[in-house]
């Protein structure tokens, strides 16, 4: 018994006729697929297939053996692939993450750098909250992260951009009519700012407020992008987030710049200097093609941030 045999028989199964299965199918005559059959029937011992003017129908063997064919086949199907597989180098991995909503920014630029080795690599591609993209890094389940510049981990930054602080607010807001808004002018409205844990924006943010000599209570305190959105469109309130923050926004929430000089934020490329990536150690060597002329001696600035 051969394998042909086994899927001949499936194809005049599935087809219900050995003249549809032998022209559509598998591209033979129907006298030879006749053949082909009552060999098979012959090896097993007992009919298979009963026929009739109306085409072809299953005996009870025939369906018996139907089901331990297709399963044959299958495994079959899965040796050759598992062979092909074993005889082709195995694709390293490169893990990169963005904090959420960075992607639209970096993310082609990237796969741009990348763009002599995708071939030969498998990009895994992660977007979360800056601290946790710091953490996974850390623990070497990232090979380089789009994030802020956050302490307590072992890792090394290149900035590659600065951000200006933009104010969010709900689209029907009063200060909407403004084309961009004083820091007196947050005053009386709810502010939302960054939590404890947005260590890096609650700082940048609370240094600005200090500079242009504005105090404001902080009401909702965010971890993330989505929360701060939310809270806007949900209380009304406004809220100093990066520019970053406009590939995000619903129509319920618009932005505005700040008036005069606005606070700036870094977006950084962050990486632990432990990981031997040759894929890492070549995107590193082609920084200059990921931040363009304007940034070049900027990201060529290293930047440590030992864990505390």
């Amino acid at each position: 018994m051969e394998l042909r045999h086994l899927r001949y028989f499936m194809a005049v199964a599935e087809e219900g006729s050995l003249t549809i299965a032998a022209e559509r199918r598998l591209h033979t005559s129907q006298p030879s697929l006749s053949r082909q059959i009552r060999d098979l029937e012959y090896q097993v011992g007992t009919a298979l297939l009963s026929r009739s003017v109306h085409g072809v129908e299953l005996t009870a063997a025939g369906k018996a053996f139907l089901d331990h064919a297709r399963l044959a086949l299958m495994q079959v199907d899965a040796a050759v692939e598992a062979a092909r597989k074993a005889a082709q180098p195995a694709k390293r991995t490169f893990a990169i993450g963005f904090q959420t909503g960075h992607e639209m920014n970096w993310l082609p630029r990237t796969m741009h750098v990348l763009r002599d080795e995708l071939k030969n690599i498998e990009v895994k591609v992660v977007s979360d909250y800056s601290p946790d993209l710091a953490e996974a890094l850390a623990r070497g389940r990232l090979d380089l992260a789009f994030m802020r510049v956050e302490s307590g981990y072992d890792l090394t930054y290149h900035v590659v951009d600065r951000e200006p602080l933009i104010v969010l607010m709900p689209s029907d807001h009063r200060l909407i009519a403004k084309q961009a808004i004083h820091p007196r002018e947050l005053v009386g409205n709810i502010f939302i700012g960054g939590s404890n844990k947005a260590t890096v924006l609650r700082a940048v943010t609370e240094d600005y407020l200090r500079r242009v000599s504005v105090e404001i209570k902080l009401d909702h305190g965010v971890d993330n992008m989505a929360m701060a959105i939310s809270l806007v469109a949900s209380t009304r309130g406004l809220a100093l987030m990066p520019a970053y923050a406009k590939n995000l926004l619903p129509s319920s929430v618009v932005s505005r710049p700040l008036e005069g000089e606005a606070p700036t934020i870094d977006v950084a490329l962050g990486y632990s200097t432990s990981n031997t990536s040759p894929i890492l150690k070549l995107f590193l060597s082609r920084l200059d093609e990921l931040v363009g002329p304007t940034r070049r001696t900027e990201a060529r600035r290293v930047l440590r941030r030992p864990a505390d």
